[in-house]
């Protein structure tokens, strides 16, 4: 499947570009860094590559944006549908459904780069519509129907989709690269904003359940259906794909990186706490049920806000630097948490964790390149970081939901999350002074 209109070009050797670097979000394969050539031969527009990069932004919005909505659920099941399960068996079904979305590129990525991009795409929105139509079958207390359609089905898919999305921007731009992957990566800030307006509504109002998934899942496989109608690739794989093992063995020895990855698994040990458990947080505390509903939606709002400005304010403090004062002050509010009972604290809460939190997740992958000496393991590098550190959020917000307990002690679970996220932050200025130590050394 290809343009008709849009020739398809030769994978050239890739080039250094900083600001595509520092645009990335979240790549896994080993080109995404762009399949960087000469700039005459990218067309930098047209019908073909604004096409593609709204198909990506779809593709965005229905995948990482509907998880990020997972708060949402977490109150529902809770309080209606699984009211016999405990807050952690719950949150095991979102931090799987999330660590699925970055561990699945480790297979994603290499099949991207032998030239798989529409078979991802295809089967990862097919197995994402099933999923969640699978998901509006499941019955009340039943724990494993939700966990596999939700947990493992619909993170699989996300997972297929999301490297696929991001990388395809490179086909078409790389002086505009920056602008077209700010727009695709906006969509799951603006998924994260739509799917709970609309589930809060759906589950809570008259459809029920069944039918309000059912809804959802309607309107998600139509975004899909144009997202897949809309892409299309340019360039040909290249001819010797990264390995990843080669890869893997350098980075055992390259201390930045080791200590990016234990600052990446201990700060998304607590990171997910607040997403998804604010809005019964709020809830719980007398606030009332249609603020409470918006809580989550406000904190999405902000990381999105985040997100599009993260770019102009590392260009002053460098990457690094922005991401340890993201990760800190992250820590911080989570700590904050404790101090939720009213309706300011919780509206100042959700805006300040929410923009802290985006800028992190925008600053993610141009910190992996920042510490990547050469380009062409970037992919590799981002794959064997991202799925290490998802283990933190896989099992952050179960011991959360544990620490919770029934009675619903909130400063318990608080003061853990902030506790390991403070402890990734201090993890990434360990590998900020090593960092800049080495390159001391390089450079006397």
């Amino acid at each position: 499947m290809s343009s008709g209109s849009e020739p398809r070009m030769p994978y050239t050797a890739p080039q250094q570009d900083k600001e595509g670097s520092e645009t990335l979000e979240g790549s896994h394969s080993a080109k995404d860094s762009d399949l960087f050539s000469h700039p005459h031969e990218f067309p930098e527009g047209g019908l073909a590559a604004w096409m593609t990069i709204f198909g990506a932004f779809l593709a965005q919005l229905c995948g990482i944006g509907y998880t990020m909505s997972f708060g949402v659920y977490q109150d529902f099941y809770t309080q209606h549908y699984l009211a016999n399960e405990t807050s952690s068996a719950i949150s095991w079904i979102g931090s799987l459904n999330t660590f699925l979305v970055t561990a699945v590129g480790l297979v994603s990525g290499p099949l991207y780069d032998r030239g798989y991009f529409y078979h991802l795409i295809i089967a990862g929105s097919l197995l994402q519509s099933f999923s969640l139509f699978m998901l509006s079958l499941s019955k009340p207390d039943q724990y494993y129907q939700i966990f596999l359609a939700q947990g493992l089905g619909m993170g699989i898919a996300s997972g297929l989709v999301y490297v696929p999305t991001i990388t395809i921007v490179s086909h078409y731009f790389q002086q505009k690269r920056t602008l077209a992957m700010t727009f695709v990566a906006s969509g799951s800030s603006l998924g994260a904003v739509i799917h709970p307006i609309m589930l809060n509504n759906l589950l809570n109002g008259r459809l029920g359940f069944g039918n309000g998934v059912r809804v959802s899942a309607g309107f998600v496989s139509v975004l899909l259906l144009i997202a897949c109608l809309c892409m299309r690739t340019r360039l040909d794989p290249p001819v010797t794909p990264a390995n990843y093992i080669v890869a893997a063995k350098k980075c055992i020895g390259d201390a930045p990186f080791i200590c990016m990855i234990a600052g990446g698994f201990f700060f998304q040990t607590g990171f997910y706490y607040p997403l998804f458990f604010i809005q019964l947080d709020s809830i719980k505390h007398g606030l009332s049920v249609t603020f409470s509903f918006y809580s989550l939606v406000i904190l999405n709002v902000s990381n999105c806000v985040a997100r599009v400005t993260s770019g102009f304010i590392a260009a002053f403090t460098g990457v690094p630097n922005l991401v340890i004062a993201a990760t800190i002050s992250a820590g911080v509010l989570n700590l904050g948490m404790i101090g939720l009972s009213s309706l300011a604290s919780a509206v100042v809460l959700s805006m300040m964790y929410g923009y802290f939190a985006g800028l992190y997740i925008a600053m993610m992958a141009p910190l992996v390149a920042t510490l990547t000496p050469d380009l062409s393991e970037l992919g590799a590098r981002m794959g064997i970081c991202f799925f290490i550190s998802g283990f933190g959020g896989l099992i952050g917000t179960p011991i959360s939901g544990a620490l919770l307990t029934s009675n619903y002690t909130w400063w318990i679970p608080a003061v853990f999350s902030g506790a390991v996220s403070v402890t990734g932050g201090i993890m990434y200025a360990v590998m900020r002074f090593i960092f800049v130590r080495r390159q001391m050394k390089e450079k006397a």
